[in-house]
């Protein structure tokens, strides 16, 4: 809603302010794709082996 506090402007001067504001109001904002977590690439890279206990016999099992 708008509402003129000073002046008198004309059916014109309202019709663009009105068509100016809507327009601005009315686009929706661009969104970033969000992707889920479950879907990175980093997720399908088995991590790096940390050297710690049994960090040679978990290196050569299979998945």
């Amino acid at each position: 809603m708008l509402r003129v506090i000073s002046g008198e402007p004309t059916e014109e001067e309202l019709a663009a302010i009105i068509a100016a504001v809507s327009t601005r109001s009315s686009g929706t904002a661009p969104t970033t794709p969000t992707f889920s977590l479950w879907a990175r690439k980093s997720r399908q890279v088995r991590p790096a082996q940390r050297p710690g206990f049994g960090a040679w016999r978990a290196s050569t099992m299979p998945r």
